[in-house]
């Protein structure tokens, strides 16, 4: 089972004292003590806001589900009201705020995972005795329990919810310092914050952070070698060239397709109780990597992924493309198990709200499904006038019904078939076969089915053995034509014949409705249509109003998470949350430019990303120096570079790269693709493979007959069929949502159960064992060392080469002395085997040391 990370899960009492009445009022109101100063705002900024973050957020935050007990501390109006223990915080009065006891361990305890550090206890205490000094409270916008119109007009001057301005920032200090305009705001900061930036990073270490950051793998030794001498005449020049060449290249597209689907929570299964495989969830995959490598502009891949199948198109490839593109919308979670359709209707609408509004808007529309939303201008209206639409559009995922799957669905058709498919590969013989064993098996699992119901026994027939039997013949017989020939198909949407708009669930519950709702958009962000047609969904309508210009958001919340990935840190520091109780950026200024360029460059990503790495502030050093630490411990202003640990894809990914491993060429499909939809397990599918005959041995003709019809072989069911040696990109790995590659698990991958707009960093006993002992990282290491025995006769040459391999800069004389007297060691220590055997050993021994090293993993 994929582990989540759970933090303040637990203590009664933590949550009696973080409790606030869903009835209260909430949002900005204004300061007791007037505006802060610039030494109080710093304070709480630096000192206050991280621990609030690092801490808090995670259970009292956002959502409903994720606020334990009620409480946001979000904002200072939330932490004044406080709970049933009294106010959270009481300024200037410690012995009257609970929050205060609280992380003293005095009667309750806050956090429950871990008393925090005594330095952090004492600036608390500094804090709440000058008067909890909280900038979180000039929103201008005050939201009730029950969400008025005036709310919503009221929240409308909220900055996220403004159009984004351009603003040229006046400079002293630091008007000769960079060139571009993302330099220029970032320096800014600086003077308002008295901050001196540090100074750049070397280009050994900038050539390292440029291929990781673009590509996510490390520097081959040419384009290091050419980056260097480039450097010596133009490093702005070199910068520019490597980052033309990087963003041009398919490993590009591989990478940041990845931050994307970390949002689109892609897994190629349905999870929950009954984990069935998406077979072919991969054409979703490979098309968003497409369009990462092709630059489509952002807003036409918003178009398709939401409404691609409206689209009017010039010929059936493009229609190819679009409905593959709508596979955002079928993707997700599903309890198939769910008996009420009704049920499982409304939950699959549901989360289409959730993930397109959180990705796209970074909000979080779906708490307004069973009230008005807690801390947003959005009234339970707004959800339901979102899911008049998603109600009105039919959802594809594929799969047949069996006992463990209540809720199948078709599959869409595409237009133009695979080149794959060209041939047939079932002949009119086999189909007739199949619809023969179809016939048997049914009448098998009616006959079981009647005498578990009357308490009778049929001997060598298992009902729900029977049940995935016939389950995989009918997809089977459904994967090809008349002629025999491959049907391709993938996952997505196309609107209802039948229009509807939704009724209003009281509490969510589905056999309570009330009002219906026109159909219609989230109100505070304006640029509403009239009335949506009738003869349609209102998808399309709902998609170009994502992407218009006029949509304060969009922009905003894709630059952020391009930001984020190259700096370390958003400017928005919740990717997904720019609603009220979310951060206040940091640089509103640089975000808002950001959000105009893109949308003037034609939604490039790409220009993006070029704008931000041939920038100054992307090639600061990350050194700490003690004194420019201390002014901004969380690197609030970016006056340094962030290190950054690889992500899971990435360090995999590097492991197969400096050993001369990696199958560049993208693989074809998915593993799972071709065992159709099955049960997947902890080793894969647990049903697919095992195809025994009800009552045989395995080794009968009706047996071997179910193979040769379903293309199955016996095997060892503990055979880990998603662990089976792979040696492409880990984007290509297949993704169930119960059990995740192990190689990416250990290593913090994003949950695809849910958007993942930031993923945890860990450091783990887990991941040190992995390194030490799986036997993919062996055999990667054997290969490293090889690789580096080829290279050179000379100990010494070879130490130096795997430095520069691994990690992008040569080795120091100590680190050639140190490495060359280990191998020796290594190889003394094993004079039980010959001498060539030893050596080799001992090479691979310290190409092991490398992979798991802190330096292979980081990114500075």
């Amino acid at each position: 089972m994929h582990k989540h990370s759970l933090v303040c899960h637990s203590v009664a009492s933590w949550v009696t004292i973080l409790w606030i009445c869903g009835a209260a009022a909430f949002a900005a109101a204004p300061q007791d003590d007037g505006k802060l100063t610039p030494d109080q705002l710093d304070f709480f900024e630096t000192k206050i806001r991280p621990v609030l973050i690092e801490h808090c957020y995670r259970c009292h935050a956002t959502s409903e589900q994720s606020v334990r007990g009620g409480l946001s501390v979000e904002n200072r109006e939330a932490l004044l009201a406080g709970g049933e223990s009294g106010p959270a915080i009481v300024p200037g009065d410690l012995d009257n705020s609970s929050l205060w006891h609280a992380i003293n361990y005095r009667d309750n305890r806050m956090p429950p995972k871990g008393k925090l550090a005594p330095n952090i206890i004492a600036d608390f205490k500094t804090w709440i005795e000058m008067g909890a000094p909280d900038p979180r409270v000039n929103q201008g916008v005050v939201v009730h329990a029950k969400v008025t119109p005036e709310d919503i007009q009221a929240g409308k001057s909220f900055w996220a919810f403004t159009p984004p301005q351009r603003v040229e920032p006046k400079l002293e200090q630091f008007q000769n310092w960079g060139e571009t305009s993302i330099d220029r705001l970032v320096a800014a900061k600086w003077e308002v914050q008295g901050i001196e930036p540090t100074d750049d990073c070397d280009a050994n270490t900038l050539v390292r952070r440029l291929t990781m950051d673009l590509v996510g793998l490390p520097p081959t030794p040419e384009q290091r070698e050419g980056f260097l001498e480039d450097w010596q005449s133009s490093p702005q020049g070199a910068i520019a060239r490597l980052a033309d060449e990087l963003l041009e290249s398919r490993q590009y597209a591989e990478r940041w397709a990845r931050h994307w689907l970390d949002a689109a929570r892609y897994a190629e299964s349905s999870g929950k109780e009954s984990d069935m495989s998406f077979p072919n969830a991969w054409r979703y995959r490979d098309y968003v990597i497409q369009s990462f490598e092709n630059d489509k502009p952002y807003d036409r891949f918003l178009l398709e992924q939401i409404a691609g199948d409206l689209l009017p198109v010039g010929d059936d490839s493009q229609w190819n493309e679009n409905l593959i593109a709508t596979g955002f919308l079928a993707i997700g979670p599903k309890s198939l198990t769910e008996q009420n359709p009704r049920q499982f209707q409304a939950d699959l609408v549901d989360e289409q709200i959730d993930t397109t509004t959180r990705v796209v808007l970074g909000l979080s529309v779906g708490c307004a499904r069973c009230h008005d939303h807690k801390f947003d201008p959005i009234p339970q209206s707004d959800y339901y006038a979102l899911a008049g639409i998603f109600q009105s559009t039919e959802t594809f995922y594929g799969g047949t019904r069996t006992i463990r799957n209540r809720q199948p669905s078709d599959s869409i058709r595409l237009p133009v078939q695979d080149p794959e498919a060209s041939k047939p590969v079932m002949t009119l013989q086999d189909i007739e076969d199949l619809k023969k064993e179809l016939q048997e098996r049914q009448q098998e699992l009616a006959e079981a089915r009647r005498a578990q119901r009357t308490g009778g026994t049929t001997p060598g027939l298992n009902a729900n053995i029977l049940d995935q039997i016939v389950g995989q013949l009918r997809a089977k017989i459904n994967s090809v034509d008349a002629t025999g020939r491959p049907v391709s198909v993938c996952m997505g949407v196309q609107d209802r014949q039948s229009i509807r708009n939704a009724r209003v669930l009281v509490r969510g519950e589905i056999d309570q409705p009330a009002q219906e709702i026109p159909r219609g958009f989230v109100q505070v962000l304006g640029n509403l249509p009239d009335k949506l047609p009738a003869s349609g969904s209102g998808r399309l309508e709902f998609a170009k109003w994502l992407v218009a210009k006029e949509n304060p958001l969009t922009a905003r919340v894709m630059v952020n998470r391009i930001w984020q990935q190259l700096i370390g840190q958003g400017i928005v520091r919740e990717p997904d949350n720019f609603g009220l109780s979310g951060p206040m950026p940091t640089h509103r200024e640089l975000l808002d430019y950001l959000a105009l360029e893109m949308m003037d460059q034609n939604w490039s990503v790409k220009s993006i990303i070029r704008s931000i790495v041939t920038s100054r502030v992307y090639r600061l050093k990350t050194d700490q120096d003690p004194s420019r630490f201390e002014a901004d411990p969380e690197n609030l202003w970016i006056a340094r570079g962030n290190v950054k640990r690889l992500s899971a894809e990435a360090i995999r990914d590097a492991m197969l790269s400096v050993s001369g491993s990696i199958e560049l060429k993208p693989p074809r499909a998915s593993i799972l693709a071709a065992m159709g939809s099955a049960l997947m397990g902890p080793n894969g599918p647990q049903n697919a493979p095992l195809l025994i005959a009800p009552g045989g041995s395995g080794n009968d003709d009706r047996s071997e007959n179910l193979r040769r019809l379903l293309g199955g072989n016996l095997r060892n069911p503990a055979v880990n069929l998603l662990e089976l040696p792979n040696y492409h990109r880990s984007v290509y790995l297949p993704i169930t949502r119960n059990n995740l590659p192990r190689a990416l698990d250990a290593f913090d991958f994003a949950d695809p159960n849910m958007v993942t707009g930031t993923r945890e960093v860990s450091n783990t006993a887990e991941q040190a064992l992995y390194m030490l002992n799986n036997p993919f990282v062996l055999e990667l290491s054997d290969a490293f060392a090889r690789r580096l025995i080829q290279s050179s006769t000379d100990p010494q040459a070879r130490v130096d080469r795997a430095f520069q391999i691994a990690y992008g800069r040569p080795a120091s004389r100590e680190e050639i002395q140190a490495s060359v007297k280990f191998v020796r060691k290594a190889k003394d220590s094993q004079s039980q085997v010959p001498s060539d055997e030893a050596m080799f050993k001992a090479w691979s021994q310290f190409c092991q040391a490398i992979l798991g090293s802190a330096e292979f993993r980081i990114v500075r």
